[in-house]
């Protein structure tokens, strides 16, 4: 399976964990001498609205990727 960056951006991350929807990743980090995923990013959630900027954002990394699925991206990785 192929799978860009583009195509990356539209998946949406679970954490089966606790079952939390984390959101969709955001940015995807590269090693770039070894040619391999490090971690995506996902953007932290708005506070109150928006008025308040928003939470840190998450940084997820590839080990703690169990599946990468057609819609969602399937993590396990303790909050």
């Amino acid at each position: 399976m192929k799978c860009t960056i583009a195509d990356m951006r539209s998946k949406e991350v679970i954490n089966i964990a606790d079952g939390a929807r984390l959101g969709y990743v955001h940015d995807v980090e590269f090693d770039i001498e070894k040619g391999t995923i490090e971690s995506i990013t996902i953007l932290g959630a708005y506070r109150f609205f928006g008025l308040f900027g928003r939470e840190d954002d998450v940084v997820i990394g590839w080990q703690d990727i169990k599946k990468i699925g057609d819609d969602i991206i399937i993590i396990d990785a303790e909050s």
